[in-house]
């Protein structure tokens, strides 16, 4: 049996209640989404109220106008979907736009120019500066299209999930070839433990923070 102060309950605080917790995504579109509602329900409740109505039953219709959350709340997922891809994008570009910089020869201390390279290590070498370019021209991409890409309905559809995809592939590609990297190059010049280091806090702390928030692409989308 409802209690008492949920009969009471004012009909638009309720249902944007309702709303919030059926959302998730960046906190600051989702607040901006429930702010537009907020001002629609109250501003729907002063016009039924002008008509002669009293201020529950106009608050009521005007919930009621607005729609059931079953067919309000995929609409709203879709535009946090949204800004979750350009989030991510932008969380990409600038994780990867950091990489030359953290792999320069001869600056950093894991990272001098050894005595003798290894094939295997010229190989790597030459495998992560490819992977590092696609996976670079794929997220300003991800960015055009996250961005003004979303004038087209076409790329407006397609654009959160290929952002996610295209993100996650990236940070296991380039995570996996940088550890691969500074193992191999620690037998060249002893200086395994501060390669190691640089890679977990330069490459895969920050491409963890990308692929969740691919991960919460793919949750929306």
């Amino acid at each position: 049996m409802p209690s008492h102060g949920t009969l009471l309950q004012d009909p638009v605080e309720q249902y944007l209640t309702g709303l919030s917790r059926a959302l998730l995504g960046p906190r600051r579109r989702k607040a901006d989404l429930l702010a537009e509602a907020r001002d629609h329900l109250l501003d729907a409740t002063e016009a039924y109220e002008a008509d002669g109505f009293g201020p529950r039953e106009a608050a009521e219709r005007a919930v009621a106008d607005f729609g059931d959350l079953d067919e309000v709340v995929p609409g709203y997922r879709s535009e946090l979907a949204i800004a979750q891809g350009r989030r991510t994008a932008v969380l990409l570009v600038t994780v990867l736009l950091a990489q030359p910089i953290v792999w320069l020869e001869g600056v950093w201390s894991w990272n001098q120019d050894p005595v003798s390279t290894s094939p295997l290590v010229l190989l790597l070498n030459q495998l992560v500066q490819l992977v590092g370019m696609v996976s670079m021209a794929g997220s300003v991409l991800a960015l055009v299209a996250t961005g003004i890409g979303l004038r087209l309905p076409v790329v407006r559809d397609q654009a959160t999930k290929l952002t996610a995809r295209f993100a996650l592939a990236s940070c296991a590609a380039v995570s996996l070839i940088g550890l691969l990297l500074a193992a191999t190059s620690a037998t060249v010049d002893g200086n395994g433990a501060a390669g190691l280091a640089a890679v977990v806090g330069f490459v895969i702390a920050p491409l963890l923070l990308v692929g969740r928030a691919a991960h919460r692409c793919l949750r929306l989308a």
